[in-house]
């Protein structure tokens, strides 16, 4: 009887565990935050996404507002297109920018949306012209290090 109560609270432990492991995996995969099915979508293009990946957040003022919902290539433009799902509770003027920025140094890519001063709002469908693309680490590293003008103007 003793082990049969020892493995039934094992069983209990393991059980808890498991749903803990699945709560913090999907934590961990942005799997549980806003959902945006009633939202509208809005497309953008970059030079570089860097690593920004499907259902990335978007964020304006540190708050999630949507997610990226596709990423594709322009064969017109020679382009990364980046569709994005809004919610709908979340309003941005036609004039918006959008850039892909980085939770610190080394961290993951997301899509941060500085709001306009016009009076139109973007609505679905619409594409935002203003864009900054992704900053690449090895990128800047290499201009620093190859890149740099020589001391002194123009050497004469």
């Amino acid at each position: 009887m003793e082990r049969t109560t020892i493995d039934l609270w094992v069983g209990i432990f393991v059980t808890a565990g498991l749903i803990g492991l699945l709560v913090l995996a999907l934590k961990v995969g942005n799997a549980s935050s806003v959902r945006v099915s009633d939202g509208y979508t809005i497309t953008a293009q970059f030079d570089n996404i860097g690593g920004l990946k499907v259902r990335a957040p978007v964020k304006s003022a540190g708050v999630v507002v949507g997610r990226v919902e596709r990423i594709g290539f322009d064969n017109e433009s020679l382009r990364a297109k980046v569709t994005m799902r809004i919610d709908n509770r979340y309003e941005f003027p036609k004039d918006s920018s959008v850039s892909i920025l980085t939770y610190g140094l080394l961290g993951d890519q997301f899509i941060g949306i500085d709001g306009g001063g016009d009076v139109e709002l973007l609505r679905d469908g619409d594409t935002v012209m203003l864009t900054q693309s992704a900053i690449v680490l090895e990128k800047v590293i290499g201009q620093f290090l190859y890149g740099r003008p020589p001391e002194g103007g123009s050497g004469n």
